[in-house]
């Protein structure tokens, strides 16, 4: 018996509270545009809003290009079968139509509009979308009940040129037709050749026998029952959209059609299943009981009967969820991307394959930590990947996007779907696009880079990743045995070719002595001193290998504090020529990056250190392509309010004002001032309000406060911090850093070989 995985449990009273908290309901909409000035206002309204509209009324598809039609999809109900609930009227399904609008932005940033159409009359309600679908680039219709669900999908097909979805039955049928995939992968059976039985005939249950087919399962080998048995030729009252399952078969009761069946799909009702069906099915069975809440047999009852069965549900309680929002937002992703005219049978099977080959390969931390620290693996319970899983906001909407332009319903071609797959992760997660850049660079020249703490996991993920994603040589410091142990506990075979360095390698250690030794004898350090330094500190022995040409740059860190780090650091490594060495956050939000000094090394700079601070975050965000412009902060603006708490920053611009620098800089001011254009009217003197993009902080901890309040609550992406002012190409990883973290440190690092010199 599998062990359950936590669920969460709460009251309908806190459901309500969190519905009604704040602003009621859980949408809203915010401007894509500033509108903080007049002209904004003009351009945005009358009389800017009449071009676009003249070159709309010219050419309809130029509202892909001037409006948010291309990214907006409707979510449409008339509440006639909300969840779990039945008929309870359109306006009561508004809270789910919301979720879902909800859902679409969250995972695949697609803008959504809820839609609660109060009719049960099909004409009226297709006519009602008919009328207002030019809106809109897609339409998911949600909780409508069948029959009603297949004619207004139909004929809206028919009459609209815009993907209509109908989530309740598409959805359900790619997850389930992607796990089935994966099911039979584990189980060693061929699609072609496995009997399945179908048990409920509603609208998901149709969608998934259809994409079955459409996959591969050939047609007599699927029986479909119903409330009153099979579903076979010849049976009175069977509607016609039924009668297209009807089997040639002798068969009549569910107990019958489960008797050496390979697959059981369940999208009916709870318990209808029992132990002797489970018994009689084949060898390695796969039991699909997808009826919520409660399935038509719980997972315990199978294993109880079957230890060899394969079970998926669709609850969050159990492994293997067949969980619509794997699906539905990346699926409508890639669609919109392409203006297809509709979502055929090629995308649904293209989406079904995709999130298949996602569940097989290796989890990223994300997922682990979703699972409470577990790392689930490719096998009987896990065949379906996580709803955590950030891949699949890249890997979806490509497979599907592609499959639109292959079968001819895209409108709109990519030419380059590996920058298009960039582009997608980019979407929810912008600080990636810095990271594209950087690591495009890397590969064109790839470096040898150290990863100090070799036998920490994620230290030791990441070097893989580093590997696997050809940006470098990865070397590890660290005791092979304890590593060997660590590949083989994150799943991989203990030999995993990767270099491994330690104290062991007599002439390596001999070589970092004695270049040591060079540097530390005039501090009153004896050769055994440094010799024991050497064998025992990773920071001194990965330094030296880069300052003896064996190794191009390094990431250290992760297992201690970053204080700790840099004082280590600081023994064995100069500083650069002229400059101080400080921590640089990068922030990305909404599209704009800002560079943030001094997050972690000096608490309450003087103005001179200050000016060099500047000065170094300028070489560095010329380095990444940024045009720098510089804001001493402060919590007063030019003076107001005076503080003695401010006068260092006031200091050290004026002393920046007797230097001759090639950059733009301003203060003091407050982080508002900076960065909001709305201040340009009141400050129109100053190059900087509202336009820095390198904010130069008071003190340490001012910085790292405002940084890490940005990256909990402000939903800013954070890389770094950056250790800069080094005279070698060392990163410092913060305490307990991801795997991700660490990896964008070890490009960073080696970026900065590549481009900066460090000879002097």
């Amino acid at each position: 018996m599998t062990k359950k995985s936590k669920i969460d449990h709460y009251s309908d009273k806190e459901a309500l509270d969190f519905h009604i908290e704040g602003k009621s309901g859980k949408i809203e909409i915010n401007s894509s545009k500033p509108l903080t000035t007049k002209r904004d206002l003009s351009l945005a309204y009358s009389p800017g809003v009449a071009a676009p509209v003249k070159e709309i009324a010219k050419n309809p598809e130029l509202a892909y290009d001037y409006t948010s039609k291309g990214n907006l999809v409707a979510v449409i109900s008339n509440g006639s079968a909300i969840l779990g609930l039945g008929d309870l009227g359109s306006l009561a399904s508004k809270p789910v139509m919301e979720g879902k609008s909800v859902l679409f932005k969250r995972f695949a940033d697609i803008d959504s509009i809820d839609i609660e159409i109060n009719s049960k009359n099909t004409e009226s309600i297709i006519e009602t979308i008919k009328n207002i679908a030019g809106t809109f680039g897609g339409i998911n219709l949600e909780d409508i009940a069948a029959p009603d669900c297949f004619i207004i999908e139909q004929k809206l097909k028919e009459h609209l040129n815009i993907p209509i979805f109908h989530d309740d039955q598409h959805g359900t049928a790619i997850i389930t037709t992607a796990a089935l995939i994966n099911a039979l992968d584990v189980s060693n059976k061929k699609i072609d050749n496995v009997k399945i039985v179908v048990n409920g005939a509603g609208a998901s249950a149709q969608a998934c026998t259809n994409l079955f087919k459409s996959s591969g399962v050939k047609p007599e080998n699927i029986i479909m029952c119903d409330s009153k048995g099979v579903i076979y030729k010849g049976r009175d009252n069977v509607d016609q959209f039924k009668s297209a399952f009807a089997a040639n078969t002798k068969l009549r009761t569910l107990t019958e059609a489960m008797n050496d069946a390979d697959v059981f799909l369940g999208l009916s009702a709870k318990d209808v299943v029992t132990k002797d069906m489970v018994k009689s099915m084949a060898k390695n069975p796969i039991i699909f009981a997808c009826a919520n809440p409660d399935p038509e047999i719980k997972p315990e009852l199978i294993y109880e009967t079957r230890s060899d069965a394969i079970v998926a549900t669709g609850r969050s309680d159990y492994p293997n969820q067949v969980n619509n929002l794997i699906g539905f937002p990346y699926i409508f992703r890639g669609a919109l991307d392409v203006r297809a005219k509709e979502i055929n049978e090629e995308m649904k099977v293209a989406a079904a394959k995709a999130i298949a080959l996602l569940a097989r390969e290796d989890v990223p931390d994300e997922v682990v930590s979703a699972y409470g620290g577990d790392r689930p693996k490719y096998g009987k319970e896990y065949i379906i990947p996580s709803t955590f899983d950030p891949r699949l906001i890249s890997v979806i909407p490509s497979a599907v996007a592609l499959a639109a332009m292959k079968s001819g319903v895209a409108r709109k071609n990519i030419k380059n779907i590996e920058e298009y797959k960039d582009e997608l992760t980019n979407r929810l997660d912008p600080s990636m696009s810095v990271m594209q850049g950087i690591n495009a660079k890397v590969r064109k020249n790839p470096k040898r880079v150290i990863f100090a703490e070799g036998e920490d996991e994620n230290m030791l993920k990441a070097a893989i990743e580093f590997g696997k994603n050809k940006l470098g040589k990865p070397i590890l410091i660290g005791a092979e045995k304890r590593i060997k142990e660590q590949l083989k506990k994150i799943g991989l075979d203990e030999n995993y070719k990767i270099e491994i360095v330690n104290s062991t390698h007599k002439d390596k250690r001999e070589k970092y002595v004695k270049h040591l030794y060079k540097r530390l004898q005039r501090e009153g350090q004896l050769e055994r001193d440094v010799d024991r330094l050497v064998r025992n500190d990773r920071i001194a022995w990965g330094s030296s290998m880069i300052a003896c040409k064996d190794a191009d740059a390094m990431v250290t860190g992760n297992i201690r504090h970053y204080a700790a780090s840099i004082e280590k650091l600081k023994k064995v490594v100069d500083p650069r020529p002229g400059e101080e060495i400080f921590g640089m956050t990068m922030i990305t939000l909404k599209g704009k990056t800002i560079l943030v000094a001094d997050t972690n090394v000096q608490d309450f700079p003087s103005p001179e250190r200050l000016v060099k601070v500047s000065k170094s975050c300028v070489r560095v965000a010329r380095l990444f392509g940024f045009d720098p412009k510089v804001a001493f902060l402060s919590h007063s603006t030019f003076g107001k309010p005076i503080s003695k708490n401010t006068k260092h920053v006031r200091d050290a611009i004026e002393l920046l004002k007797k230097e001759n620098v090639d950059f733009d800089f301003d203060g003091e001011m407050q982080p508002d001032v900076a960065l909001n254009p709305v201040y340009k009217e009141i400050y129109p003197f100053s190059k900087i309000v509202g336009n820095a993009n390198i904010l130069i902080m008071p003190a340490l901890h001012s910085a790292a406060i405002s940084t890490k309040l940005m990256k909990v609550f402000g939903g800013g992406k954070l890389i770094g911090p950056l250790l800069i002012g080094l005279g070698s190409p060392i990163e410092v990883a913060p305490l307990r850093a991801t795997t991700s973290e660490i990896l964008n440190l070890a490009s960073i690092a080696a970026y900065s070989s590549d481009v900066i010199d460090y000879s002097n």
